[in-house]
Order: C-alpha cells, then sequence, then structure tokens
C-alpha cells in the first residue's frame, strides 16, 4: 500500500467485495458447479479472489455518506480476459454489482490490493473517509446531511459571533455566541428545543475598544444585547474565554467519529478565521454549518419557493446569498433586536437554523423588563457600563434607587417572586428568583435569605445594583 498514485474518481464506481458476490450470486442463479472449474479457486474466498490484483480506490457514496473500496469495470474485464486466456473459458460481467456514485471529485490515492492483510488495513480507513466527506458535505451546506445531522439530536449547535474593526480584522470588538444542547433535551423529552429557555448564551464586550473604536460602514450595537447580561472584558481574556466555552461542549477528537459539536455561523469563514487567529483549539472532528450556504442550497434545490427582494421586487437569482437580516425575513421572523451586536446575531443565527429544521418554532421575543447591564468581571477598566434605567445616575453605597420606587421595572420584577416550570437549557423544570438563581423543584432557594436582607431596602425604593448604590432622577 505504500506504493500509489492519484487518479481522477471519474469511472471508479464499482464495490470491490460487490463484485466477488455478484459472481457468487451468479454461479447460484445459472447452477454453475464453479468449485468443478480449472479456474474455480479463484472464487474459492474473497481472498483467493483479491489474488488478481485489484487496483482500487476509497470514495464516498455522494447519496448515503458510505465508504467504499471501488475499481473501475475496465478492472473485471481485464479479470474476465485473464480467465480466458489461462483457462480457456468466457465469464460474463454480472449485472449486480454495487456502483457507487462518488461524492469525491479530486484526486484520490491509487492502490493495488492482492491479498486480505492489504484489503483488510485499507478497509479499516473508511470510516475516516466517509467523516472527511460529511465534514465537506454538512460545511457546503448540502440539505441532506444537514438534515440527518439535526434529526439524530444527538449533538451540540454552538452558534458563533466576532465583531472586529473595519480597520484593522485582528481588533475584537465582542463576541456572541448561543448553543442548544440536543442530546440533553432529547433525553428529558423537551424537543423541539424552546429559544428562550434552552439555549445557553452569552455576550462579551472588550472593554478596551468600547465606545472607542467604531465602525463607519457597518456600525455595530455593543450595548444593545437582547437576551441576557453583556459582560465587559479585557482583550486578553478573551482567548481564554471562548476556548472555555468551546472545551465544555466538545467530545474528543477522533479520525473516525463526528464531534458532538457542530459549529455554526452565518458567512462562518470569516468567524473561523478569527478563532484561527486567537490560537483557539478546534477538534478536527468538528463539523461546521454556515447558514448562509445552507439557505442557499435549500433555494437552488427549489425547497424554499420563489422569493422577490423587498427593497427591488426582483426575482431572486439562483446561486444568491441572503444577509442574516435577510434570511430572518424570509422565515417570517421580525427580528427582535438588533442586528451587529456579537450576542445577537449569535443567537439569531442558532434560531434561523433551527427555524429552517423545525417549522413550528415560535420566535423569541425579549423580556422587556428583563435586566440589561454589563458585567465588568471584577475589573477596573474604567469603561462606562450601561444599566437599563434611562437618567442621571449617582453612586451611593449599594443599591440602585428609582424615582418610581416600587413601580420601576427591577422593582416589578422582584414583586413578581419566582418563576415556576421554566426549562433550561438542559430542559430541567426549575424554579427561577427574581435574583436570576434557580434551583430544582422541592430544594430550597439560595435567594431566600437574600430577600429577608433587602426587604428593608425595596420598601425605601432601592434596587440593587452590580457596582453600587445608584439613584437615578429622571
Amino acid at each position: 500500500m505504500a506504493d500509489f498514485r492519484l487518479v481522477n474518481p471519474e469511472g471508479w464506481e464499482y464495490d470491490l467485495q460487490s463484485v466477488y458476490s455478484a459472481y457468487i450470486g451468479y454461479f447460484q442463479l445459472h447452477n454453475i458447479p464453479w468449485y468443478d472449474r480449472t479456474w474455480g479457486q479463484l472464487f474459492e474466498t474473497f481472498e483467493q479472489f483479491l489474488g488478481f490484483s485489484w487496483p482500487v480506490i476509497t470514495v464516498t457514496d455522494s447519496w448515503t455518506g458510505r465508504a467504499h473500496i471501488v475499481t473501475r469495470l475496465t478492472t473485471v474485464g481485464a479479470f474476465i480476459k485473464m480467465i480466458k486466456t489461462r483457462f480457456g473459458e468466457t465469464l460474463p460481467t454480472p449485472d449486480n454489482m454495487l456502483k457507487v456514485a462518488h461524492f469525491e471529485t479530486s484526486q484520490r490515492h491509487l492502490r493495488n490490493v492482492a491479498d486480505w492483510a492489504t484489503y483488510k488495513k485499507l478497509y479499516t480507513t473508511l470510516p475516516a473517509v466517509a467523516l472527511a466527506a460529511f465534514k465537506t458535505r454538512v460545511r457546503a451546506g448540502e440539505p441532506k446531511a444537514v438534515r440527518e445531522l439535526w434529526a439524530k439530536r444527538d449533538k451540540t449547535f454552538l452558534a458563533i459571533d466576532f465583531e472586529w474593526s473595519e480597520r484593522n480584522p485582528a481588533t475584537f470588538l465582542e463576541w456572541g455566541y448561543a448553543a442548544v444542547r440536543c442530546g440533553h433535551l432529547e433525553a428529558v423529552g423537551a424537543w423541539p428545543p424552546i429559544p428562550e429557555s434552552n439555549y445557553r448564551k452569552g455576550h462579551y464586550i472588550i472593554g478596551d475598544y468600547v465606545d472607542k473604536i467604531v465602525n463607519k460602514h457597518c456600525p455595530t450595537y455593543p450595548w444593545q444585547y437582547a437576551w441576557g447580561d453583556s459582560q465587559v472584558i479585557p482583550k486578553t481574556k478573551l482567548p481564554q474565554i471562548v476556548q472555555s466555552v468551546i472545551s465544555s461542549l466538545v467530545s474528543p477528537d477522533t479520525e473516525t467519529t463526528a464531534n458532538s459539536l457542530v459549529l455554526i455561523g452565518h458567512g462562518v469563514s470569516s468567524d473561523i478565521q478569527r478563532l484561527e487567529e486567537t490560537k483557539i483549539k478546534i477538534p478536527h472532528n468538528v463539523l461546521i454549518i454556515d447558514t448562509a450556504s445552507f439557505e442557499r442550497a435549500l433555494f437552488n434545490a427549489g425547497e424554499r419557493g420563489t422569493m422577490h427582494d423587498p427593497k427591488t421586487g426582483k426575482l431572486r437569482a439562483q446561486g444568491s446569498t441572503l444577509s442574516l437580516g435577510g434570511l430572518l425575513h424570509s422565515l417570517g421572523i421580525d427580528p427582535p433586536c438588533a442586528l451587529h451586536n456579537a450576542g445577537n446575531d449569535a443567537f439569531l443565527c442558532l434560531l434561523a437554523l433551527q427555524k429552517m429544521m423545525e417549522p413550528g418554532t415560535a420566535t423569541p421575543v425579549p423580556d422587556p423588563d428583563a435586566r440589561r447591564k454589563s458585567k465588568s468581571a471584577g475589573l477596573a477598566m474604567g469603561a462606562s457600563l450601561p444599566v437599563a434605567f434611562i437618567g442621571h445616575l449617582t453612586v451611593e453605597s449599594g443599591y440602585l434607587k428609582s424615582p418610581g420606587g416600587l413601580g420601576s421595572p427591577r422593582v416589578r420584577e422582584r414583586e413578581r417572586g419566582v418563576v415556576d416550570g421554566v426549562t433550561d437549557e438542559m430542559g430541567l423544570v426549575r424554579r427561577v428568583s427574581k435574583y436570576g438563581n434557580g434551583s430544582p423543584p422541592g430544594t430550597g432557594g439560595s435567594w431566600k435569605d437574600d430577600k429577608d436582607r433587602d426587604r428593608e431596602k425595596e420598601k425605601e425604593g432601592w434596587v440593587k445594583s452590580a457596582r453600587g448604590v445608584r439613584s437615578v432622577t429622571k
């Protein structure tokens, strides 16, 4: 097997073992006593059959995705000619050999198989061949491959998005992610996922550049994350944070099995490049879905119907690609939050994929009373941190006082108390306190002591803040 050359896969389409099997079936069907013939020794076992020395390559079937060791029809003809030359008898070409429509278009390694040991060694490489082809099919957005991946309900889909400076792509401004762990949800019967509660999500703002570097052609909106709290971090901590998120979701790297993690992005090539630039380690067996490529493949296949440009009214051309906003609108989703915010884009990218897989998925709506303050993660960076209130802020000692007293948004949230029946990203039903803590049903929550401690402050109209006592005057 060490001596091989590269060949184009055209014409290599017959599974080698199926050639032997077809002959055995032919002999049986036509009552041919092959075991009494002079050439019968060549068909006693598959190993004997391999003694002819068959040139082969490995390919995957474009429909089934299975890997095969294939040979050419001309080689079968050469085998028949050898039988006639050496033994004086003519064998037909069997008509039930397995024909493989190869997926690969690039050149393949040519090998000659003349014994069982060589065939067995080559056979052990087939899972890796199948995985390599499946990765390519998924990355290209092939509908059958992507749907097959989602339908298994055993993968973790992680959507990521970077926002960077227009002047220097190496200057990151934000990073956001949204993940859904389908295996956990399927195990507890929580399917399909509910985006608001089943997505793990996060948004990180680079404090070194926020409000200092502003993109002119495609402005970003770092303070408008709609699905939770943004965290302000120094640029040196971003690689560590990104790596920890990915490491918490991946399975081990192998050459024969796809990873449990599937990366998602809209125009994902740029985001993958950013990961490589920051030396983020991603296992080689991680599958990657580009929602732009997937949607384009669906449209080219006629599965999305006729589409018009909402601005010009012109018919959409074959091979054209939709922006994330265009994709959302085509799915009937009116974006409930600002685009070009890394956290929002990641969340909506994952939502768009789920919507294409599960059309009945409801469009989530951000809670208008949800807290949207940014956490500094313990860093004394001097960057201004926004809060959910609008107006003049004064700091006193640990609470935020609203002129609305108990009628302010955060106090109303506290008044609502515990919300029962919320399903988290693992599909578990939890009780959630007004402080954002959760505990399984039937257990004590950590928020009870907080409530007792803060009752007096609430009566005075003060609300606790992440950075001290603040008084708000509209």
